[in-house]
Parts: structure tokens; C-alpha cells; sequence
């Protein structure tokens, strides 16, 4: 009974796990840490005040709701209805403020002094030190060498809004050792910082508190396709995923709705055979990955492979375990879209709708031609932010 439960709900269990995915594998001097998240923060998320301060912080501060905005040239062109749901309209562009807005105020009551988190592509570093700024909280972001040369934009932002950013030195010196560093931060400095993970990943609670966080977009999803169609429910939620924070989002309240198809799109970078992707359930295998069991790209003695995306969002070895999960038990369908279909896909949207998609985003309009989708279906595609940070990128593609 209990796994049919689990796999009727795909949420986390109260042991922390995705079915055989998740948990909490940490060393013993991060126990403290993640031990008092644990025991307190579905009881500060569900208080009434807590939710009151988020709530209001969403609408007055972020934004929300975005709009979800059918694509009448775009679906004209796949023989489908698609509408876009527009966390690129989001303050700092991108729906990683879903989660740094909620977390900021989960370290307030938990009585924290610093923040520390870690970025790939910028967005989270940004969200991050936005609301660092806005609570006048010390925020340090470990953001990787290669990264910080390839989304400069959002590097000076950062330091704009008076986060100190640090340099990830080793390894492919992308997202993952960022994450490494920012680790190593936390367990330096147990007493006084919490560590804002930027996605779905780590060591349980921080994948189900940062779904919970990013579950805003389907909440608000439902409603209003309800008023453009007058059904709550798509045929297909289609997002990218690295890590899988905005798919987690966008598919949280159709997890248990059978008849939604949920597509994740990853980034098979030069090609999924190349030795140059992230195409983690296409080469991964099960592992452990910054704290949590889940799949993971690695070696036959379970070294971590170098991922490799041309977005930096994506660029990252392994899935969040809930993703894990859904790959797993099959209710998720995983499909992959090279570098060069994401590049493809941004200047169809430009040039189709007017609207300039982030490299993470495109991976996923870069599979629309694949759904199958029919003219009576509709599809929803997480456009998870905006095109700007990538314009140097984007530029090298220009005429």
C-alpha cells in the first residue's frame, strides 16, 4: 500500500526519499545544520504569518502571478495551443526568487546572520543577493571560474547588490564546484549562516523545501489555464532541467493528475554520445551527489563526470531526486536538446513571439517538434527566464 501511495503522490516520504532516491548523506559536522532545517521548516512554512510574509513578498516585491501566455505564432507553427508560463517576467527575470524570497525568510526565523549559496548561470546568485540586500543579511556566492567569464552580466549584478562573489577554482570549475565550495562554507560556519541551495538538490529537506517553494508556478498555472481554456489541466507541462528546481515548479501540483505528461528536457550539450553533455538519465546511473542518493553522470569506479552545456544553468552532472524518481518510476518522460536546437529554439521565440528566452529555457522549446502534440492539445512550457544574461552568447549566432 505504501508504495502505491508513494507512487500516486511522487512526494518525498518522512524519511526524506523519492522511492530509492533522496536522503541525507552529509558529513557528520553538517548533522547540526540540516538537522534543525529538518525538524522545523514544514512547521515555519505552514504557519499562517510565515505564509502571509511570502505570500505578500510574491505579489508586491516579485511580481506574481506571471502570465500565462498562449503563443499564437509559435502554435501556429506546431499545430498546437502553447502557452507560456512567464517566470522570465519575474523580478531578477527568472523564477529562482520563488525560492531565495522563501528561504531568506526561513533563515530570518531560524535566527541566521549570513547566507552562502552557489549560482551556474547567475540567476540564482542574483535572486539570492537581491534578497540578501533586501533583509540586510551578508551574502557570500561561489560561483564557478568558467561561469563567472561566461555570465558577466550577472556577476556585476551580484556585486551591484553587495554579495561578495567567490571563484570555484577547481574541477570543470562550473555549477557542481560551486556547489563543492559553498559546502565547504556551511560546514566551516555552522552556527551563524544558512546555505540557500538553488535547486532541487542536497541533502533532504532541501529538495522538497525548494519544490515547495517553486510549486507557486503550477499553483498558479491551474487557475489561470482554467480561464484561458477552461480546464485546469494541460496535456503536457514541458521544463528543462540541471538540477530541475523550475521543472519541479511547474510540475508539482500535476505530479498525481496521470493524464498530464510532465517533460524534462536536458542538456545533451555537443551531443549525447560526445563526451561533451549533461544528459543525465541518458549516462547517468544511481550515486551519491552533493548530499543526496539520486542519478548522477560518473565513472565505472564512481568519479563524477565533467558535465558540459552551453547553458550554465544546465551544466550540472546530476538530477534532483525527485526528478531521479520520476525518471525512474516513468512518470516523467526525459528527452534531451543539443547546444546548437537550443540556440535554434531561442531565435524561433524571438523571432516568433517577441520574446527573448534564457539558454536554460530554449532547451525545453527545443523539443516542441518531438511531443506529438495534436491541434486539440494544449502544452504549457516553463519559460524559466529571460534571454538577457545570454546576450554575448547569442550574439556569436547573430548574422
Amino acid at each position: 500500500m505504501e508504495e502505491t501511495l508513494e507512487r500516486k503522490t511522487y512526494q518525498v516520504d518522512p524519511s526524506g526519499y523519492y522511492g530509492s532516491f533522496g536522503g541525507a548523506f552529509i558529513p557528520e559536522m553538517l548533522y547540526p545544520n540540516v538537522e534543525e532545517l529538518r525538524e522545523n521548516y514544514l512547521q515555519i512554512i505552514n504557519d499562517p504569518s510565515f505564509q502571509k510574509s511570502y505570500n505578500d513578498l510574491l505579489r508586491d516585491y516579485v511580481g506574481r502571478p506571471t502570465p500565462l501566455y498562449r503563443a499564437n505564432r509559435l502554435s501556429e507553427k506546431y499545430n498546437t495551443n502553447i502557452f507560456l508560463k512567464r517566470e522570465d517576467l519575474c523580478h531578477t527575470g527568472a523564477h529562482k526568487v520563488n525560492n531565495t524570497i522563501g528561504q531568506i525568510l526561513m533563515a530570518q526565523r531560524l535566527g541566521k546572520k549570513r547566507i552562502v549559496a552557489e549560482t551556474g548561470a547567475g540567476q540564482h546568485g542574483v535572486a539570492t543577493a537581491t534578497v540578501c540586500a533586501l533583509m540586510n543579511l551578508e551574502c557570500i556566492v561561489y560561483m564557478g571560474e568558467l561561469d563567472i567569464e561566461r555570465q558577466a552580466p550577472n556577476v556585476a549584478r551580484m556585486k551591484m547588490l553587495g554579495a561578495e562573489v567567490r571563484p570555484a577554482t577547481c574541477g570543470s570549475r562550473t555549477l557542481k564546484d560551486a556547489t563543492n565550495e559553498a559546502m565547504r562554507h556551511w560546514i566551516n560556519n555552522p552556527v551563524d549562516t544558512h546555505y540557500i541551495i538553488g535547486s532541487v538538490v542536497g541533502p533532504h529537506p532541501y529538495p522538497d523545501m525548494v519544490a515547495r517553494f517553486q510549486s507557486i508556478i503550477s499553483e498558479e498555472i491551474k487557475w489561470q489555464l482554467k480561464a484561458h481554456t477552461g480546464k485546469e489541466n494541460p496535456d503536457y507541462v514541458l521544463a528543462c532541467v540541471g538540477g530541475g528546481s523550475n521543472a519541479a515548479g511547474a510540475f508539482y501540483h500535476y505530479l498525481s493528475d496521470e493524464d498530464v505528461k510532465l517533460v524534462a528536457v536536458e542538456a545533451a550539450g555537443q551531443g549525447i554520445s560526445s563526451g561533451h553533455s549533461a544528459a543525465t538519465t541518458a549516462l547517468g546511473k544511481p550515486g551519491v551527489l552533493h548530499g543526496s542518493r539520486t542519478i548522477l553522470m560518473q565513472t565505472e569506479d564512481g568519479q563524477v563526470v565533467e558535465p558540459f552545456s552551453i547553458s550554465a544553468g544546465l551544466d550540472y552532472p546530476g538530477i534532483g531526486p525527485q526528478h531521479a524518481y520520476l525518471f525512474d518510476s516513468g512518470r516523467g518522460i526525459f528527452l534531451s536538446a543539443t547546444d546548437e536546437e537550443a540556440i535554434q529554439a531561442a531565435f524561433e521565440l524571438t523571432r516568433l513571439e517577441g520574446i527573448i528566452p534564457a539558454l536554460e529555457s530554449s532547451h525545453a522549446l527545443a523539443v516542441l517538434g518531438r511531443l506529438g502534440a495534436t491541434e486539440n492539445e494544449t502544452v504549457v512550457v516553463n519559460l524559466s527566464g529571460r534571454g538577457d544574461k545570454d546576450m554575448a552568447t547569442y550574439m556569436r549566432y547573430i548574422d
